[in-house]
């Protein structure tokens, strides 16, 4: 009978072997808060247009430099518990606001960090966290309403919403965030509906490599980096048939033998079969259909009779691309090759093969301003560039998105933190009881904002943080740092053009409150063994692989 080994008592006694668990201050919560704080401290450094970038290699060993947030976190693949709940609130701020992820980490991390200091003091979890926090953060609410500088006026007029996106794209694109955001402006105000419903798929961005940031463009309609299949490679005034299916003769489900006796049989066996695809091509040909748009393969036949009628074949690999273009111009994706009706066919002004660089494009192109889809042409030297210039754009779109949704703007560069935290420090002088100590903290994590903006760009941060504090009291509420000055200088923020969604900030206060809040309030933590076998052994190298690597 084997020997029944007693495991130690108490409550890992409960458990089955192999479990883990973590409890009170020492091993739950600091540890909690520890990692967050490292978590926020790598993303910190990339905060603001002189954040650093970052070079992450991802599970697939695909390549990221860039300094969002979003990107970093999501390919990072954080696997800590507590660390994972910061990282949700920012993919949460990447879904309702599509910007202002960075903000979250930091916040968060620095609330952490000033909470971890007020439980060394002897506060309990529920006065720090709870009690103190989310009172703060409604006061923070109620402020930032006060602290709205102007509202975007007109949605339609293409510079105003330039000036409007130049901060969210300055932050990824220091240097070409006027050129960027005339771009973005441009492809965003031309299909903004009159019901002001806008939606973001509707810009797409096409990158190809070459030339230089500044000989990007703008188009009314899609590109696809595709050749044309057949000869004819414009149509004007085009009538578009949509197929999901390959653009070839039709394959019987059945299996059949046929059997051929002489050589004549076998000329009239092909023939039947050339026939029958010409009267195909014909048919479409014959609907008024002059570019055909397939989703499959293209048969050399049904090629050789599209050109005889003088049809445009274009080739999309993605059935997403197909639905996209299907919305674009109007037309209906039929499943097998019959001739369209003129209510499934699509329009667009002009359908023809182009050279950008040395890539050939095929361009539906919508003159009519108001095209159901615009695409950004993104140019650029490597790959890397432009996937980072396509983040920026990204950015830019989603602020428009949440202009059309809320017009109400604050002042940027760290001019709403610093009135905020002074009008909080001063509410927390009023509050009795010891959440008084929980909300000043909270006043002072603002400071981590414009903090980081200098520490990032070189100067001193206690030196700005005065100064800042300096020009509020006086009742300067729009006065932010100023990125460009040599020293430690601030200006008007209003001014200078660099102003934040409202909505961005409210729901960055509120998701990283919340995440902070939910962290500090783990007080256990309970790992179950995880689950499979035992893990493989690493193979022992192959005698021709060198020993010393």
């Amino acid at each position: 009978m084997a020997l029944h080994v007693p495991k130690a008592p108490g409550f890992a006694q409960m458990l089955k072997e192999g479990a883990k668990h973590f409890s009170g201050l020492e091993e739950a919560v600091y540890r909690n808060i520890q990692a967050c704080k490292e978590l926020a401290q790598t993303t910190r450094t990339a905060y603001g247009p002189n954040g650093m970038n970052k070079m992450v290699i991802n599970h697939l060993e695909k390549l990221f430099v860039t300094n969002d947030a979003a990107t970093i976190l999501r390919e990072l693949e954080v696997q800590h518990p507590a660390a994972k709940m910061l990282v949700m609130a920012s993919h949460m701020q990447e879904q309702e606001v599509g910007d202002g992820t960075n903000f979250v980490l930091v916040f968060a991390g620095v609330l952490l960090e000033l909470a971890e200091d007020l439980l060394r003091m002897g506060l309990s979890v529920s006065e720090a966290s709870s009690i103190g926090y989310e009172k703060a953060c409604k006061k923070a609410l109620e402020i930032l309403l006060d602290l709205m500088c102007c509202s975007a006026k007109n949605l339609r007029d293409v510079e105003e919403v330039a000036s409007l996106l130049h901060t969210s794209v300055m932050s990824k694109q220091y240097g070409n965030e006027s050129f960027l955001s005339k771009l973005i402006a441009q492809a965003c105000v031309s299909i903004l509906p009159d019901s002001g419903h806008f939606n973001v798929d509707n810009i797409r961005v096409c990158k190809i490599v070459g030339a230089g940031i500044s000989a990007s463009s703008v188009l009314h309609g899609m590109v696809f980096k595709k050749e044309a299949e057949g000869d004819v490679t414009s149509v004007k005034d085009a009538k578009i048939a949509v197929y999901s299916c390959p653009f070839d003769g039709m394959i019987t489900e059945t299996k059949g033998t046929v059997l051929i006796k002489s050589a004549e049989e076998l000329m009239n066996f092909s023939k039947g079969e050339e026939n029958l695809m010409d009267l195909q091509v014909k048919a479409i040909a014959d609907s008024g259909a002059n570019v055909v748009v397939t989703g499959g393969k293209v048969a050399d036949m049904a090629l050789h009779y599209a050109n005889k009628y003088n049809l445009m074949v274009v080739r999309l690999n993605s059935k997403w691309d197909l639905r996209r273009l299907c919305k674009t111009v109007g037309a209906t994706a039929l499943p097998r090759l019959t001739p369209p009706t003129p209510e499934e066919m699509g329009h667009c002004n002009s359908v023809y093969l182009s050279e950008v660089g040395d890539t050939q494009v095929v361009v539906f192109k919508h003159e009519k301003e108001d095209g159901a889809i615009s695409t950004i042409l993104i140019r650029g030297s490597t790959d890397n560039l432009m996937d980072d210039i396509e983040r920026a754009v990204d950015d830019g779109v989603n602020t428009f998105k949440v202009l059309t949704r809320d017009k109400r703007l604050v002042p940027g560069g760290g001019a709403t933190e610093i009135e905020l935290a002074k009008q909080i420090t001063s509410y927390g002088e009023t509050c009795p009881g010891l959440d008084q100590y929980a909300i000043k903290k909270f006043a002072e994590a603002f400071e981590a904002i414009p903090r980081a903006l200098a520490e990032n760009s070189g100067v001193k941060a206690n030196e700005v943080i005065s100064k800042l504090y300096a020009v509020h009291q006086e009742g300067n509420k729009n006065v932010g740092f100023d990125i460009e000055a040599e020293a430690a200088a601030v200006k008007d923020m209003l001014e200078a053009g660099i102003l934040d969604t409202y909505l961005g900030k409210s729901w960055g206060i509120k998701l990283a409150t919340n995440a902070a809040v939910t962290v500090l309030r783990v007080d256990q933590i309970i790992m179950a063994k995880p689950a499979g076998g035992p893990k493989p052994p690493s193979g022992k190298k192959d005698w021709d692989e060198d020993q010393n690597d």
